[in-house]
């Protein structure tokens, strides 16, 4: 999504030249290319998808859209394992239309996990419920805090339900370190990712995240967090930038490689 103006074939293509060998992807453009025809992409570029963002929108009222709901995640987990990739990332969808209630909303996502848990385990794959910050909570993520998301993966088993720690959303929260320590104990760090919080947010606020090192979130500290805490996988880069998406995306992906090197000890 960083460099989601390349196509994923030029995208295979720059990570190659950088050197870069993991990549996380989306569904849309995997979708658009081909589920089969991108893992085969992925594959001859020596890549490893790191995750695939994003099931969840699971909140909904209506039977209806509860089921569809339920038969487009079954879908992710399906593209999840052909891709290659462990982790499922969840965004789980903010209020329906008219409520306010949140305790309700965060409820169904818990019974839609009850079944979407076991189908992804039979994928090999596992969901990330990733907490956005709380000014999404009504229109797109009821889940705003780690404390949140944990207290849903940990209604299920940690290989079925774990989250998604990504600084952009949690630096604000004085709790999340000592939430990190928890989901670190119990297995449930699922992906860690970075974006910078830069100010001031865009009309819309979605595509505001910030490139790295260019706001006000340390990086590194975050970092030291998740790998006390045991994390020891990759470390995505995910930003929503419409001025990245208008510069050359090699250009981009570059330098957001250079920051990568600049600020994360690896």
């Amino acid at each position: 999504m960083t460099v989601k103006q390349l196509s994923l074939p030029e995208l295979a293509a720059a990570c190659v030249d950088l050197g870069v060998t993991n990549v996380g992807l989306w569904r849309e453009p995997v979708q658009t290319y081909g589920v089969e025809a991108t893992a085969k992409l992925v594959r001859d570029a020596g890549l490893t998808v790191t995750t695939l963002c994003r099931g969840g929108f699971l909140t909904a009222t209506d039977p209806d859209e509860r089921a569809e709901a339920l038969a487009d995640n079954r879908r992710a987990v399906d593209e999840a394992a052909a891709l290659g990739t462990e982790v499922l990332v969840l965004v789980s969808g903010g209020l329906p239309a008219g409520s306010k209630d949140l305790h309700g909303a965060r409820e169904r996502i818990a019974d839609a996990l009850a079944v979407l848990g076991p189908y992804a385990e039979e994928h090999g794959v596992k969901l990330a419920i990733e907490p956005l910050h709380p000014m999404y909570a009504a229109d797109r993520c009821v889940v705003s805090t780690l404390t949140q998301a944990l207290d849903l993966a940990e209604r299920f088993p940690a290989h079925q339900v774990g989250v998604t720690v990504d600084t952009y959303h949690i630096w604000w929260d004085d709790q999340a370190p000592a939430q990190i320590v928890r989901a670190g104990a119990g297995g449930r760090i699922h992906t860690f990712q970075l974006a910078d919080w830069t100010t001031p947010l865009p009309e819309g606020v979605l595509n505001g995240r910030g490139q790295i090192g260019d706001g006000a979130i340390d990086m590194r500290e975050w970092q030291g967090h998740v790998e006390a805490a045991g994390y020891t996988g990759a470390i995505e880069v995910e930003l929503f930038n419409d001025g990245l998406w208008a510069r050359d995306g090699r250009e981009v992906l570059a330098e957001t490689a250079q920051r990568f090197l600049a600020h994360v000890n690896r």
